[in-house]
């Protein structure tokens, strides 16, 4: 309701809404039913498929408009969010996405701190986000965040958010492959603070559960990143993510030093973290290796019979 509401309000009316719900979700689908008497220019789409990746990828297929714009139903976009990140499309016909700040609500408290730094994959792979904490002007970064992203669709053309990522819910990193890769194929990603909206962060039903630890959340979680960064590093950075992924890895994402620096306070939680990101890294290593297999494979079954000689 609340998402939906702040869409009503907008400054620049949406031309379409989107609503993905799956077919098993009958109190989503009553609520909306009902909400149709609303002045948006609502239309459901129905989704069999758990998962973010799934939704996102049947909404694209219903969108009819020069951009689509991204939020999840615990967000409402500020009044001038359609307005902003349509501008920000109408300077710079380089522009492929744009995202901006979720200010984040914990009940009655607001994450109000500030970070320069946002959305950027540095050289060795360490993935730095801060969209929550974003300041300062708008700039081009490497990655967006799921809440608060808006597409061109001319850059977009027949691309899909990667069935890959795995989890039957969040399937976190799934924002990551999408960006990198039209930054890859010279689309200009920009993050605006001033593009915003208000996150109150739901209850999940899924296997990730934010901030509590889930062996198989915390497994799919380093899998999506590992896939991912394998995919879009090149060569000589790949072997280093690899390396540094291995022996030093993130809080989210452990490696050996991540370990030994968190055993002092979390005892044999912090083995299970590292297990379960090993265990991650693996698991996406095999995956992006058996992508690699498929599509040599492919393009060795499209080689014109003369290109063999």
């Amino acid at each position: 309701m609340r998402c939906l509401k702040a869409l009503e309000i907008q400054t620049r009316p949406a031309f379409q809404v989107l609503a993905v719900v799956r077919d098993i979700d009958t109190e989503t689908w009553q609520f909306l039913e009902e909400f149709k008497v609303s002045i948006l220019p609502l239309q459901i789409v129905k989704v069999t498929v758990p998962g973010v990746v799934a939704a996102l990828n049947a909404g694209l297929e219903a969108v009819e408009g020069d951009i689509v714009s991204i939020t999840d139903d615990d967000a409402a976009p500020h009044p001038d969010w359609l307005e902003r990140l349509t501008a920000h499309f109408i300077s710079d016909q380089l522009i492929g996405a744009v995202g901006g700040r979720d200010w984040v609500h914990h009940s009655s408290k607001l994450e109000d701190e500030s970070r320069e730094v946002v959305g950027r994959l540095q050289w060795f792979g360490r993935v730095i986000g801060n969209h929550h904490l974003g300041v300062g002007e708008a700039r081009e970064v490497d990655v967006l965040k799921g809440v608060n992203m808006s597409l061109r669709t001319l850059a977009i053309g027949q691309l899909r958010f990667d069935e890959r990522m795995r989890g039957t819910g969040a399937q976190v990193h799934f924002e990551m492959s999408f960006t990198l890769t039209l930054q890859r194929a010279g689309w200009k990603i920009i993050y605006d603070p001033n593009v915003a909206v208000d996150h109150y962060p739901a209850q999940r039903f899924d296997e990730d559960q934010r901030n509590n630890f889930n062996k198989i959340a915390f497994v799919n979680l380093v899998h999506n990143e590992t896939v991912v960064l394998l995919e879009h590093l090149p060569p000589t950075r790949r072997a280093i993510f690899v390396v540094w992924a291995v022996l030093v890895g993130t809080k989210d994402c452990f490696g050996f030093l991540q370990w030994l620096r968190f055993l002092p306070k979390e005892g044999r939680f912090a083995g299970q973290k590292l297990l379960a990101s090993m265990r991650g890294r693996t698991q996406g290593w095999q995956t992006w290796q058996q992508h690699r297999s498929y599509l040599k494979k492919l393009s060795t079954n499209y080689l014109h019979p003369g290109d063999a000689s």
